[in-house]
Parts: structure tokens; sequence; C-alpha cells
């Protein structure tokens, strides 16, 4: 029982490959997700060049970074919704990357000094959480309804593949640079010019545009905090969007925390702490795998449990991994994670899509990171601490416990909602 609209026709992915706006919106996404992954490299390999600061450690520094990188998505979340709907989408997601390619190719020509750096890194992310609402809001108005569902499968299963992908091509793109076009500029011009080549792809996307947002009887737009608690009272109201995006926050407080314990399960595999991103790379492949069967075959499930099957598959997964100590078994039970995780993360997000009306689009989607990337902050500074207190083993076994708690609850109160 999947409470979305059903779907009258539906190809899968063979109907948004005929879409020429969404696959250059799929396109320009790949490039400008890749962008991301490869700046974050950037950013950590550039702090040799740059000289300590006084009264400030190294490691204190790597920190300083992370935090600088993290902070707008907790500041500028809703802020960045409330500016989709009265700004010309493709003017944000083109304008972002465009700028975000120029304050990159400023840092060689700044002064070396941290304190810049941090300046810089701030407001890339800044703008960043611009760019990711007017993508989300953008999809619903270049895609069918009944196409919904393959389109989310699709990003959902690229943004994990940019993830992985990103990260681990990073660093051997940003030394080619260093070597082929030289140590002063060459990895900041590669970098610049992913976002350039994001922009470009966007630019010729072609869609109508809701912006304006009034008041009953005002031909003026909303105060930006009116048109805040706007999207607070309609979260509150449709309990069928509340209940989605509560989904969506406990899914990514999951994987916040297993990106913490992964370092730790590491060590109990006799691997190298670094080498904790294997089982976050399975939970990948599983995503990618799961999204790919929802796009292709989503409109026959319509009506099945999906998000009830996805959390109770990844409880099972936790309480059976925190059992094993077969390496292989291990990855593979973090692919079925990742499986579950689709099967939560891609009808949910459909969901929200098909509930809000075109001219609340930016406003929710810019709420729901601003809830999710505040919420993620709860599990990435307790499961360290957790685990230290009850170990490894109790952690994950109680995770799993709550996950399908959660997944019962959320199921049971879905049910309600279509009843009423």
């Amino acid at each position: 029982m999947f409470p979305t609209e059903p779907a009258a026709v539906n190809n899968g992915f063979g109907t948004l490959i005929k879409n020429r706006n969404f696959m250059l919106l799929w396109i320009g996404q790949i490039i400008s997700q890749l962008a991301d992954k490869v700046f974050f490299v950037l950013m950590v390999a550039l702090l040799d060049n740059y000289p300590v600061p006084p009264g400030l450690a190294e490691n204190t520094m790597y920190s300083s970074l992370m935090v600088v990188f993290t902070i707008p998505a907790i500041l500028f979340g809703s802020l960045g919704g409330i500016l989709v709907d009265r700004l010309p989408k493709k003017l944000i997601m083109v304008g972002s990357d465009v700028v975000r390619g120029i304050l990159t190719l400023l840092i060689p020509v700044l002064p070396r000094e941290f304190t810049i750096l941090l300046i810089i890194t701030f407001s890339i992310s800044s703008i960043t959480q611009f760019f990711a609402p007017a993508e989300q809001a953008a999809i619903p108005q270049i895609v069918k309804p009944q196409n919904l569902m393959a389109a989310n499968a699709l990003f959902s299963s690229t943004m994990m593949g940019a993830l992985i992908v990103g990260f681990a091509i990073g660093e051997p793109i940003l030394t080619w640079a260093k070597n082929t076009l030289g140590n002063n500029v060459g990895q900041e011009l590669v970098v610049a010019l992913l976002y350039i080549i994001s922009a470009a792809i966007m630019q010729p996307i072609n869609f109508q545009e809701t912006t304006i947002i009034v008041d009953e009887g005002n031909t003026q737009p909303s105060h930006p905090w009116t048109e805040f608690t706007q999207s607070i009272s309609y979260i509150k109201k449709n309990r069928l969007v509340l209940n989605a995006m509560l989904q969506l926050i406990t899914l990514y407080c999951v994987f916040a925390a297993l990106t913490v314990l992964a370092i730790r399960l590491a060590a109990d595999f006799n691997l190298q702490e670094k080498q904790f991103g294997f089982f976050l790379a399975a939970a990948g492949v599983g995503m990618v795998i799961g999204a790919a069967i929802l796009g292709h075959w989503g409109h026959k499930l319509h009506h099945k449990p999906l998000p009830l099957l996805g959390f109770l598959l990844i409880g099972l997964v936790l309480g059976v991994i925190s059992l094993t100590h077969n390496l292989l078994l291990a990855l593979l039970l973090c692919t079925l994670l990742g499986i579950g995780a689709a099967l939560i993360g891609v009808p949910m997000q459909t969901l929200i899509q098909q509930q809000t009306p075109a001219n609340m689009h930016g406003k929710v989607f810019g709420f729901q990171n601003h809830a999710v990337n505040i919420a993620l902050s709860v599990p990435l500074a307790i499961a360290g601490p957790l685990t230290d207190m009850l170990g490894l083993r109790t952690v994950l076994t109680s995770m799993s416990f709550i996950v399908m708690l959660v997944g019962l609850w959320a199921w049971k109160n879905t049910k309600k909602v279509l009843q009423d």
C-alpha cells in the first residue's frame, strides 16, 4: 500500500530517456554532484599548502573545514526553498553552478590564508543549498505524474553513484590535473570546469515556471518569514507529506549513524579504518539496484507497502550484521540495506512531490533539506560515544529494533490517514 497516484501509463526509464528536458536536468545533476564531491576532496588536499594558523592544530583545521562545509545546510536550507518559489528554477540551478565555478577559480589567486579558504568553502556550500531544492522542485514540472517514481529512482541512484564515484575519483583527477595543468591552478580549474559544464548542459531546459507567491488579495510576494511559516503549516496539515518526511529523516539518520559505525565495523573485520568506505559503497550499490527496480517496475508495485518492507529489511540487516564475522556476507548485507533504503527513499520523495502544490515545491523541499540536515547532527554526534559505552553490537541491535518500530508506526499511521 503506497499512497501515490496510480500510473496510467508507465514505461519505466524508457519514457524518461525520450524527455529532453529531464535528460538535460539529470545529466547536469550528475556533473554538478561530481563537482561537489571533488570540490570537497580539493579543500582537504589544499590544507597541506596552507600554513597552520597560530593556536590551531592541524587536525583542528580539518575539523573546522568540515564544520564550515556543513553549517550552511542548517542555516540556509529553508531560505533556499523560499527563493526557489520566487525565482526561475533554471536561473537558480545554472546561476549556482556558474557562481560556484567562479569562486573555485578564485582560490589560487587569493592569499593562502586558512580563513580565506574557510570563507570560500562556506560560500560554495551556501550556494549549494539553493541548488538542491530547485532541482527537486524542477522534476515535477518536466516529468508527468505517472513517471515521477521512475524519475526519482533515477535521480536517487545517480546521486548515490556520484557520492561513491566522486570521492573515489576525486584524488586521481586532482593529481592528474596538478601534474598536467600545473600545480598552481590545475586542480581548481578542473573543479570549476565541472560546474560550468553542468550549467551549460542545463541552460537549454525549458519548462513552465511557477514563481510568483502572493497572499490572498495581494499582488506582492509574501514576506520570507510568512512563507516559511506557510510551509510548516502546510506540512502539519498534510499528514501524508509529514509522514513521508519523517520516514525520510529517519532513513537519513540511519545512514548518518552508519557512516560513524562503519569505521568501527571495519576494525571488527580486520580492515584499516580508512577502508570503512567498503561498507558504505556496498550500501550505495544496493540503493542503485533498488532504485533501478523501482524505476522499471515501480508502477506494478503501487499497492505494496514498500516503505514498510524497506524499514523491515534495514532492521533485519542491522541485527544480522552485528552477528556475522564474514566480510563477504557483511558486504552483501550492506547491499540489501541499500535496497531497503531505496524502497523508502524513492516512494516517499515521489509522494511529497505528488502531494505538494507547484507553488509550494521550493518551500517544502527547502524545509525538508533543512530538517534532514538538522536531524543528521544527532546521530553523527551520539553514535560514536554510544558505541564506546555500549559496544558496536549493542548499538546495531538497538538500531535494528528502533528502525523496525518506526517502519511499523509509519505504516499504521499512513493507513489511518488514508482511511480518514
